[in-house]
């Protein structure tokens, strides 16, 4: 599928993680893909971690996890992995911050967090306190260790999606709560987009012509080669989507791209180069599928 400027997006299929799991925290080192910890399916927090080597398409174990765990973050440090908060068996949030040492195999514990905290990530935006979606959107600034509070998103959606390019924070889709004059009764699918400009500090609604093609929430979002993409999550439909599409920021509009081999949602995501990964997840339940949505030149 072709996306202008001669570039084209494809699908490329890596050998299934040993280990099923939805909610893994994902990281990229030195030709390495690594998985660690998650949820498997017995629904409950695993201490596995495994590792792709890029080039070989190979599986390797890992030690395991001090601390099993789902919903962690990873950041990669150097030759360290640093694996930070999550979930634990009885979904308490939980503090604790391990690193893997890669030139040594094996996991040093670190530091812990000031406050249990599962999700945590570089940039905060929306999200949910417990069953109800809130608006806040924050920034950490790592120079200065302050937080910064923007101003609120314009609408309140839970499961939303999120990327950064060129300049702005685009906030899309989601699962929408219904106001007191709105005409659902429940919650619904949406497919809004909103766009946060850094540089003047304010929110734009996208008219409803820039609205994502497809409903969704609980989906991959990322950016390739000045697009945003989205990827799967869950929509009207009656099970995960497979559909993929691209909102093209030089020409202003969505446009389809090829669909996921594997539908799912609740995948973990990882940007390396020109490619997205797309991490597990769940289908008819946990996912062992890795697929990379790669952006190709000259195409």
């Amino acid at each position: 599928m072709a996306a202008g400027g001669g570039r084209a997006f494809a699908w490329q299929a890596f050998p299934p993680m040993p280990t099923c799991r939805v909610y893994g925290a994902v990281a990229h080192q030195d030709g390495h893909l690594l998985v660690l910890g998650g949820c498997g399916r017995a629904g409950l927090p695993l201490d596995t971690a495994e590792t792709l080597d890029m080039a070989s398409h190979t599986w390797l174990a890992l030690a395991p996890l001090p601390t099993a765990r789902a919903g962690a973050a990873a950041v990669v440090l150097g030759k360290q992995v640093l694996v930070v908060g999550g979930v634990d068996e009885v979904q308490s949030p939980v503090a604790a911050v391990e690193a893997f040492l890669a030139d040594e195999g094996r996991w040093e514990r670190r530091a812990t967090l000031p406050q249990a905290a599962m999700g945590v990530a570089t940039v905060e935006r929306g999200g949910r306190q417990g069953k109800l979606p809130v608006t806040a959107f924050e920034a950490f600034d790592l120079e200065t260790r302050t937080w910064t509070r923007h101003p609120s998103l314009p609408s309140r959606r839970a499961f939303a999606g999120c990327a950064m390019a060129e300049g702005s924070v685009f906030s899309l889709g989601g699962l929408q709560q219904p106001g007191p004059h709105n005409f659902y009764s429940r919650p619904h699918f949406v497919n809004t987009v909103e766009m946060f400009d850094l540089e003047h500090g304010s929110w734009t609604k996208l008219p409803r012509s820039l609205r994502m093609r497809d409903k969704r929430a609980d989906f991959v979002v990322g950016s390739l080669g000045g697009n945003i993409v989205a990827i799967g999550g869950l929509g009207n439909q009656p099970c995960p989507l497979a559909s993929v599409e691209s909102f093209s920021l030089a020409r202003r509009r969505w446009e389809a791209l090829p669909a996921m081999p594997t539908a799912r949602c609740s995948c973990s995501s990882l940007q390396a180069g020109s490619r997205l990964f797309v991490i597990g997840g769940v289908a008819q339940g946990p996912s062992q599928a890795v697929e990379a949505l790669c952006l190709r030149d000259g195409v």
